[in-house]
């Protein structure tokens, strides 16, 4: 997961991009989202002394989620697994400094203004553009210029380490040539229909396969949970809506929406005073009024010719098209509705909201219905929330906090680690059960915070420990293994009967099915366990073949490898394959390396 949020992220372009559609206030405000992290509010991890704050985890686990790679359910994954990304960074930075790694500030300058991002749109660096992006994204230029330059020592020591290993053209060559070896074959599947197995399950057959198989028949460890739920959607299905409310949110949903304008332009300077112009605009204003339709009114009194002839059309706009007087009237306006007299540019203008480019209300009803409910339970939602926070951590048990607040106590089966089922499902909440005050020490869970409209606590009601099972407990699953056992070990004595008549030359009648010129990355039918294995074995002498029997699921399958032809030289295949062996040789010495760092490293969490 960790690895494509830095490929989505990679560069410190992407990183400020996405950081400017994150709400820096919304990161450090929500006490609930650090509570994994420890007691220290502000400290969650520390490498070799130096520390990793929260506001870095949160930064970066915002940026993933907003860009789409991370699913929002994985979001309580995605926090662990960012933490220990930063702290294979500060390994990494640590030990490129040590090893006197240096970035200079002229080469952060260049850097700097070289990045898109910051140009304007003559394509040149804007030192505004450059703060005002930084600003959205939570930085001063003081902490971008030291991340960036950490980055790029990091990226430095990478580089230097990747380019330290490589391949000899020669192993290139030979890895590209296995790639785009060809295997013909052919093969047969050996079912229980092909051979006659007398199955005899004795007691001492059970016993034995259970003695030998008991970490199978284990019941693990599980819990009976009870849990009661604050759903802000399920309270607002019991809210009524009124229609002018829809109406409100829909006009205020779309007043930002590109719309269909008309217009009347009255001039004033040379050839006529502001009070003239006024006057002459206040006319066509009444005109209006008394019913005169705007495209008549427009031809009479518009001195904008062009745009008369149309009805006054000005085609659809968007903000900030006519400056901001114009924007201030003409998306206040409904479709349909006329403005007042608007001065700017030396003209009175009337304008009129022909259209709306955005769904009509009717289409948009249910979805407006669902909003407005939600915002209108809101407080009440909050007030709900509180009462739970402040009713479960004082309770002994979780009944009377669902009488109090009017819920539901959900109880549950026995349940192992990631078997919950619902909202017991969800990242890390079933987690909470197997915890040390809720398991151990019989404490109501904190509230779990699901997504914005959801908050959950849970109990244990009831836990039993890891237990292995007896046999007369399982004595029908052990039956039914032991059978399949005795029919597979059949169908594999029958492979090797088979196999050693062909290669006595004494079998002739196998219906065999065939496989021609097949590679490995080929897409094909054929069971991969088989393919994987053709793969294995030896090349074939001359007009001979070799043959291997490979078990499958109620199955075994005779092989027959007939011939090995290295195919046809494919360079991007080629170059594909060179380039996976760099870049394969290259993640595993860093990989060793922070291995090594971590291994030596002191790191608190």
């Amino acid at each position: 997961m960790l690895q494509s949020i830095r490929d989505g992220s990679r560069s410190w372009g992407a990183k400020i991009i996405i950081g400017v559609m994150v709400a820096a206030m919304a990161l450090f405000g929500v006490e609930s989202l650090f509570s994994v992290f420890g007691d220290d509010p502000n400290q969650v991890a520390s490498v070799n002394g130096e520390p990793i704050m929260r506001q870095q985890v949160e930064l970066e686990v915002q940026r993933a989620l907003r860009s789409g790679q991370v699913p929002p359910e994985q979001e309580r994954a995605l926090r662990n697994d960012v933490l220990d990304q930063l702290i294979t960074q500060q390994l990494l930075t640590q030990y490129a400094e040590d090893g006197g790694v240096f970035v200079s500030d002229a080469q952060l300058d260049q850097m700097i203004v070289g990045l898109p991002e910051f140009h304007d749109q003559d394509g040149r660096f804007s030192a505004e553009i450059f703060r005002n992006r930084l600003a959205g994204a939570g930085y001063t230029p003081v902490a971008f210029r030291e991340e960036l330059r950490a980055d790029i020592k990091r990226q430095n020591l990478q580089q230097g380490l990747a380019f330290s290993d490589f391949s000899l053209e020669s192993e290139q060559e030979r890895l590209a040539e296995l790639q785009r070896q060809q295997r013909s074959f052919r093969y047969v599947l050996l079912d229980a229909n092909d051979v006659s197995v007398d199955v005899d399950v004795t007691e001492t057959h059970l016993q034995d396969y259970f003695d030998e198989n008991q970490a199978r028949f284990v019941r693990p460890e599980q819990v009976r949970v009870e849990y009661v739920l604050v759903d802000r959607q399920t309270m607002a299905e019991n809210v009524e809506v009124d229609e002018q409310e829809l109406r409100d949110a829909w006009r205020e949903q779309n007043r930002n929406a590109d719309r269909r304008v008309s217009h009347i332009m009255v001039t004033f300077g040379d050839e006529r005073s502001r009070e003239e112009a006024q006057a002459h605009a206040n006319e066509a204003l009444e005109a209006l009024n008394s019913g005169d339709s705007f495209a008549d009114t427009a031809l009479r009194y518009s001195d904008d010719t062009a745009s008369a002839e149309e009805g006054g059309d000005l085609g659809v706009i968007s903000r900030g098209f006519f400056g901001e007087a114009f924007d201030e009237a003409a998306f206040a306006l409904g479709e349909g509705e006329t403005s007042q007299l608007v001065e700017m540019d030396g003209a009175f203008h009337i304008l009129k909201v022909t259209e709306l480019a955005a769904p009509a209300f009717e289409e948009q009803r249910e979805a407006l219905q669902r909003d407005v409910a939600l915002r209108d339970v809101n407080d009440e939602f909050n007030q709900q929330v509180q009462r739970l926070i402040d009713e479960s951590f004082a309770a002994d048990d979780l009944q009377s906090v669902a009488d109090d607040l009017g819920l539901t106590l959900n109880q549950t089966d026995w349940l192992a680690r990631g078997e919950g089922e619902g909202v017991l499902s969800e990242p890390g909440v079933l987690d909470e059960a197997f915890s040390a005050d809720v398991l151990e020490e019989g404490y109501n869970s904190e509230v779990i915070e699901l997504d914005d409209d959801r908050r959950l606590v849970l109990r244990v009601a009831e836990h039993r420990e890891t237990t292995q099972l007896a046999l007369d407990d399982v004595r029908d699953e052990v039956a039914s293994a032991v059978a399949a056992q005795q029919r597979q070990e059949a169908l594999k004595q029958e492979a090797s009967r088979m196999i050693a008549a062909l290669e006595a030359g004494e079998a002739n009648d196998i219906n065999w099915l065939e496989a021609t010129n097949i590679s490995r990355q080929s897409e094909s039918v054929l069971p991969q366990s088989v393919v994987q294995e053709v793969f294995r074995m030896p090349r074939p002498q001359e007009d001979d073949s070799i043959y291997r029997a490979v078990s499958l699921p109620d199955s075994v399958a005779v092989i027959a490898l007939d011939r090995v032809s290295v195919g046809e030289v494919d360079e991007q295949l080629t170059s594909f394959v060179a380039q996976m062996a760099e870049q394969l040789r290259a993640q595993s010495v860093i990989q060793g390396l922070v291995d090594d760092l971590r291994s030596d490293a002191e790191i608190e969490r």
